[in-house]
């Protein structure tokens, strides 16, 4: 199996997303990938379980994409190895009306992981510079001062809000947060493939909606906005990762790989140790349990 480095898929300069393949060649089969992403998913579980017993840091997930480009299927396989105690999946729908009448931050600050967990955004805070960007209309029910029609929402307020996300996660990353951003890329051609299989299987029919129709024909403003927002946001602290995602099994295990590279470095992450006054009375309280009677 090819040994691919993730650190080559992280956005570390301006990037060009038509020049991105969404196919990455493993040279392995199926089978060999899933074996290769159990045995890293079995490591990054027992990684978690200390984790959650120092308590110091917390891990936020962030999966970005199209429509079909596998993120549900993504965070069942790379997380299925977890204490389930131990990670707090979020997928953002559309905001509601109590979440509207909050700034647009405010559900996913409700939403973070606290210290020792996973938290996984299905969907993310980035859908406020992408899909209202692509209908800015969107924008009118967050009932914002000074915003009254579609002309009134300029450029001036797209760099503001870029602006927020990053001070955003520059203070999550501050007080201890570890942050992973996963732009599934997926091709035009395999959404069409996956959008068929959803029509042509019974079993599959719920996923399909004809509002997935309607987004595919905007596919070229998304891809427009996911680029400059992938362009402002990926900083050292909160780095964005352009994952292939034509192939479901490779995409799985290019995140889990990237989790394992970056998480394993904390050397710092360790069993907490039992006070001094507890460790040297060990023995008495063995004993103890021993002979209970």
């Amino acid at each position: 199996m090819k040994n691919i480095d993730p650190a080559s898929l992280k956005v570390t300069s301006p990037i060009n997303l038509k020049s991105l393949s969404a196919k990455l060649d493993l040279q392995a089969s199926e089978k060999e990938i899933k074996s290769e992403l159990k045995k890293i998913r079995k490591e990054l579980g027992e990684w978690q379980d200390i984790l959650y017993a120092h308590g110091k840091y917390a891990i936020l997930v962030c999966l970005q994409g199209m429509d079909t480009s596998g993120k549900d299927s993504l965070i069942r396989e790379v997380f299925k190895g977890f204490n389930s105690r131990g990670v707090v999946v979020h997928s953002f729908k559309t905001p509601t009306s109590l979440e509207h009448k909050h700034d647009y931050l405010w559900r996913h600050y409700l939403a973070l992981p606290s210290r020792g967990k996973f938290g996984i955004f299905n969907r993310t805070h980035y859908e406020n510079v992408l899909v209202t960007r692509v209908h800015p209309e969107y924008i009118l029910s967050e009932n914002l001062p000074h915003i009254n029609k579609v002309e009134d929402i300029d450029q001036q307020f797209w760099d503001k809000r870029f602006e927020e996300i990053i001070n955003f996660e520059d203070h999550l990353a501050a007080n201890g947060t570890i942050i992973f951003k996963f732009f599934l890329n997926l091709s035009k051609e395999e959404q069409k493939e996956r959008l068929l299989r959803r029509l042509d299987k019974p079993g599959k029919n719920w996923k399909f909606s004809p509002g997935d129709l309607k987004e595919r024909k905007l596919w070229n403003k998304y891809q427009e906005y996911y680029e400059d927002a992938i362009n402002r946001t990926s900083t050292e602290k909160s780095p964005w990762y352009v994952i292939p995602a034509d192939d479901k099994a490779t995409a799985r295990y290019l995140v889990a790989k990237a989790l394992h590279d970056v998480l394993l470095k904390y050397d710092d992450v360790q069993e907490p140790q039992l006070p001094p006054d507890i460790h040297k009375n060990i023995n008495e309280y063995r004993e103890q349990l021993k002979n209970e009677k």
